[in-house]
């Protein structure tokens, strides 16, 4: 009996997650060209085919991170291993995003924060970008967000 082959299909993603991608475009393209952020965001609404997103939310994350990226670089400088210079265009965009809605956005748990990112880092970053992304973002957790991350660990928080 040859029946057809079942391909389950890959769930489509979250509007927000396709924001955090949109935003990934303008921040690695603002990294190499130093472009003005209103052009990149008008130039990224303009192409077709972007899918499903939350525009309001891709613009906060667009803007807040371009406007706050020298408080933003300070956050994480202090959890890198390296210099911010030698960290790849994708590695500095993801890094800057995530650090963003750690410190600007608390009604986002945390976890899904650094999980959004380590999967903007596999998606679109090297071999094992993410697991750097991933450390990181969990020590500037652990910084900015403290009581969130003990009360997620098991303990008390009073």
């Amino acid at each position: 009996m040859n029946e057809p082959a079942i391909t389950p299909k890959a769930a489509p993603k979250s509007s927000r997650r396709r924001s955090r991608e949109l935003a990934l475009q303008g921040i690695y393209q603002w990294r190499l060209t130093s472009d003005d952020p209103e052009q990149i965001e008008k130039q990224i609404r303009a192409e077709k085919g972007m899918g499903r997103y939350d525009a309001e939310f891709f613009s906060k994350l667009l803007r807040g991170v371009l406007t706050q990226h020298a408080e933003l670089e300070t956050a994480v400088t202090m959890h890198l291993d390296r210099t911010l210079n030698e960290l790849s265009p994708v590695e500095f965009s993801v890094l800057m995003i995530g650090a963003y809605e750690l410190i600007h956005h608390p009604e986002i748990p945390y976890r899904v924060i650094i999980n959004e990112a380590v999967e903007l880092a596999k998606t679109f970053g090297g071999t094992d970008g993410h697991k750097f992304v991933n450390g990181v973002l969990d020590k500037l957790a652990a910084q900015v967000r403290a009581v969130e991350v003990r009360g997620d660990s098991g303990k008390i928080v009073m």
